[in-house]
């Protein structure tokens, strides 16, 4: 409980003077006598051979040179002769590096200086004024030799080309009776009625 009429503490109680702050590391405090009496050694790790997959290709190969041919015998080799893939990971450190010519240099080239004498005298307008007028020419005569080469179409020349469709003759009837239906049929059947409205 708070003390009567006092504020209340927000601290916590430290411990005595032969309190030792930090974290005790067992074998290396010790001092000399610690490293004298215990050999503070480091087992070594066991490199982790991954190991491969079956080269069925290679093995499959190799037992049909034998003569194999059944199941049977296809097991006793693969148990005799287990061929694993090669690892894929490390086999381009194992390749040897292409030969380098003693005086190439590494790197980029740097890009060429930027021609002030030109920039001043107006050099790089100069060149785009020609070119467009040559591109300018070059179109007026493309121009000229489509008008000469051009033949001016009239009205006859057009419709012997695109000749206009042929007009279906169809027989005038009253407007009002342009959707009235026979009443009346004097075939014997449709067949009938079919052969004589073809001919």
């Amino acid at each position: 409980q708070a003390e009567l009429g006092k504020p209340q503490r927000n601290c916590c109680t430290l411990p005595g003077f032969d309190f030792s702050y930090g974290l005790y590391i067992h074998r290396t405090d010790g001092g000399v006598p610690e490293a004298i009496g215990h050999w503070n050694t480091v087992k070594p790790r066991t490199a982790l051979v991954q190991k491969m997959p079956r080269d069925f290709i290679t093995m499959n190969r190799g037992a049909l040179k034998a003569g194999y041919t059944t199941a049977r015998e296809f097991d006793l080799y693969y148990k005799a002769k287990d061929i694993r893939c090669k690892d894929v990971e490390y086999s381009h450190v194992k390749k040897c590096l292409p030969k380098v010519p003693a005086d190439l240099t590494y790197g980029i080239t740097a890009r060429p200086c930027t021609p002030f004498f030109d920039l001043l005298q107006h050099k790089y307008k100069e060149l785009w004024m020609e070119q467009q007028r040559a591109l300018t020419a070059a179109q007026r005569v493309e121009k000229k030799k489509v008008i000469k080469d051009k033949v001016h179409e009239t009205r006859t020349t057009f419709l012997r080309k695109h000749p206009l469709p042929a007009k279906e003759e169809s027989f005038w009837h009253l407007p009002r009776l342009e959707k009235v239906g026979p009443h009346l049929s004097t075939f014997p059947d449709r067949d009938a009625r079919k052969k004589v409205f073809s001919a």
